[in-house]
């Protein structure tokens, strides 16, 4: 028989069980969101990265990559998300959104997303080349800086890996054809 400390404990952990269990589904639900965003990328031959802005349980923003479309180092999905969202709020302080991203932030999206003091962000697939959300570095967590964010990563994370490497795979081919 359990004492009345190990009954607590038990219904203390199932308690945060059962929300995390809650919070992955809605990460989840925003993260295929932000795959929507990503086969936009996809469809116009940009890497088939993507971006939606939750506040209020509402995306209020919506990115994709189209730096090569834009012929723009700006035109990150990140940037393009922030933008929309600033504009919609009509600040520049992002302070209770969720961030989704399919492809861990580089440098210049990882400051930007701190200078918005976006509070949370969730990453499906992780960079190791250039990401700067715990990959590289980890601009979003140092506590140098004014803001950190809570960060949650690998979410729809083989579905954001599939996207990317189906992507590189094509293109390699293509170029392989020209040759």
């Amino acid at each position: 028989m359990l004492s009345k400390e190990e009954r607590q404990e038990r219904r203390i952990q199932k308690q945060a069980e059962k929300l995390e269990k809650k919070n992955l589904k809605t990460y989840e639900k925003y993260m295929e969101q932000a795959l929507k965003e990503a086969k936009k990328a996809y469809n116009i031959n940009e890497v088939p990265i993507g971006c939606v802005i939750v506040q209020d349980d509402k995306i209020i923003a919506r990115g994709y990559n189209r730096r090569n479309t834009d012929k723009s180092v700006l035109a990150h999905a990140e940037i393009a998300a922030i933008s929309e969202a600033c504009k919609k709020t009509g600040d520049w302080r992002l302070e209770d959104c969720t961030l989704y991203v399919t492809l861990e932030p580089c440098q210049m999206c990882a400051g930007a997303i701190v200078q918005a003091r976006i509070p949370r962000v969730v990453v499906g697939a992780m960079n190791p080349k250039a990401g700067c959300a715990g990959s590289v570095l980890n601009i979003l967590q140092m506590h140098q800086f004014n803001h950190v964010c809570d960060l949650e990563t690998n979410v729809l994370g083989d579905e954001c890996k599939e996207m990317m490497t189906k992507f590189f795979e094509e293109l390699r081919e293509q170029k392989n054809q020209l040759m």
